[in-house]
């Protein structure tokens, strides 16, 4: 049976997948428990990332005025959030009057219903979709499913991740953590029409994927899409991408609909200048996207002649309303933060229980499902244990095109978290134990004698480790060995050593 966690077998149908995206299986602790155990996918991680991160190393350092850029793109997201409101506006007027149709959906089940029905209106029961992260936030694949209509995926990976059930674990490679035999089980099992003696070359694979989804392609009247940036200056929207898939279910269909985050906004068209240096350097370590689509509103004989922008807030407008968290609005999802995590190459993006894994995940998916009218996290979600997934190593900001500061705004989700579960009448076993470190450390008195007794861990030590401690210590060493006690205390050594007696 196929799991989440860990790597997932081939079984003759896919699984169920879960009804919230946004929020399925256990808490990151939990969940990195079992994905730490899978070394397959953990050497799949480490081999890609790697990859990825020297590419993106080579590009940047082609540009001079790479932190220039950094600077500028950062600045225009800070704009742009500053005038949110007043930019989706004019975006609208702008492509309503180049011929498209704007919905606004308050949440997943509106936008969802919005998609649904302008489907149903144009009397198709399939769809091709373009790669995006905002569908699949809202479910949009089960929803149109449950109302009898197709999604077909036609990015690579997202064909992948679609024929095996599985989830995305990775922004903008989601299916990372498979291998090329792992991939060509699942063609072999749920694509249809492959060859008995498809091999796991890569060419192979990806001709056997460019056959399967030709006829989508050229049968498809309609397609859905997300939308990489908005400019509210023209009302136009752009796609970047690497495999022609976009461009071609952007042109050919009759009707194309855009689901689109409300952050993706930019105020003027001479922005895109600085986003599309940032964007390909940073994602695929490419100097420009092979294919970038721009399209505003319709052209008659050209294209789609039915365009409608449905703009997905979705928890946006409350997390922009924190100072510190409303950051991670700024992110362009290229995945740069994560192709330098530590914490995620080991643990994988399944341990995050979201379809945004990783460091920015780590602070965008609690704020857009645990964010209360109060600024306040519910600790029972167990999305709130996301802001604890890092540690607060800064390796993401410094690869974050735009400079998201995402060690600070961790900090400050934790904090919210500890504010909120001070508030509780009982105490947990963590706040008794920091109580308890506190008064011991705050006295020379105290904290003498305890530091003598650590002693007693060398002869709970093997091999110059202790792997157990007895509760509540043993949440410690669950997760890692404590290294062994010195011989003798710093307070030991200076008395010896400067014939002062121990205090």
């Amino acid at each position: 049976m196929t799991t989440f966690l860990g790597m997932p077998s081939i079984s003759p149908q896919p699984p169920t997948r879960p009804a919230d995206p946004l929020r399925w299986g256990p808490s990151f602790p939990e969940a990195a428990h079992e994905t730490l155990g899978n070394g397959q996918m953990r050497a799949n991680l480490a081999r890609a990332t790697r990859t990825i991160r020297d590419k993106r190393l080579q590009a940047t350092a082609e540009l001079p005025d790479w932190e220039d850029l950094r600077e500028a793109g950062a600045a225009v997201k800070a704009e742009a959030m500053a005038r949110l409101p007043d930019l989706l506006v004019q975006l609208e007027e702008n492509v309503v009057a180049r011929g498209g149709v704007v919905h606004w959906a308050r949440d997943a089940a509106d936008a969802n219903q919005i998609v649904t029905d302008l489907v149903r209106a144009t009397g198709e029961a399939e769809v091709v979709k373009v790669k995006s992260m905002a569908t699949q936030e809202i479910g949009l694949n089960e929803h149109l499913e449950a109302a009898g209509i197709t999604a077909v995926e036609t990015d690579l990976a997202e064909l992948i991740v679609q024929l095996a059930g599985d989830q995305p674990s990775h922004i903008l490679v989601p299916a990372i953590h498979r291998n090329r035999e792992e991939i060509r089980a699942i063609f072999a099992a749920r694509m249809g029409g492959v060859p008995a003696d498809l091999s796991n070359d890569p060419r192979e694979l990806a001709m056997a994927a460019r056959a399967h989804l030709r006829a989508k392609f050229l049968a498809a009247k309609v397609a859905v899409s997300g939308a990489n940036l908005a400019i509210a200056e023209t009302g136009t929207v752009a796609v970047f991408e690497s495999e022609g898939n976009g461009r071609m279910c952007l042109t050919l269909p009759e009707t194309l609909i855009t689901v689109m985050g409300i952050e993706k906004v930019l105020p003027r068209f001479r922005d895109l200048e600085v986003f599309t240096q940032l964007l390909p350097r940073s994602s695929t370590g490419e100097r420009m996207n092979p294919y970038t689509t721009m399209w505003t509103g319709i052209t008659p004989g050209d294209g789609p002649q039915a365009f409608h922008l449905v703009l997905l807030d979705n928890g946006r407008t409350t997390a922009l309303a924190d100072e510190v968290g409303r950051q991670a609005l700024h992110c362009i999802r290229c995945s740069a933060c994560l192709n330098v995590c530590p914490v995620y190459e080991h643990t994988g993006g399944h341990a995050y229980g979201s379809v945004y894994p990783g460091p920015i995940g780590a602070i965008l998916t609690p704020q857009l499902r645990g964010t209360g009218s109060r600024g306040a996290l519910d600790q029972h979600d167990p999305t709130a244990s996301l802001p604890f997934a890092s540690s607060l190593c800064g390796a993401c900001y410094e690869a974050c095109p735009v400079k998201i500061d995402i060690p600070t705004a961790l900090v400050h989700l934790r904090n919210r978290l500890n504010q909120a579960q001070q508030r509780r009448p009982l105490p947990t076993g963590w706040d008794l134990a920091m109580k308890a470190a506190s008064a011991t450390m705050s006295s020379g008195r105290r904290f003498g004698p305890a530091a003598r007794a650590t002693r007693l861990g060398r002869i709970a030590a093997r091999n110059d480790r202790i792997s157990h401690l007895p509760p509540p210590l043993n949440g410690w060493t669950d997760v890692r060995d404590v290294p062994q006690p010195p011989k003798a205390t710093f307070r030991q050594w200076w008395a010896r050593t400067h014939g002062d007696g121990e205090q």
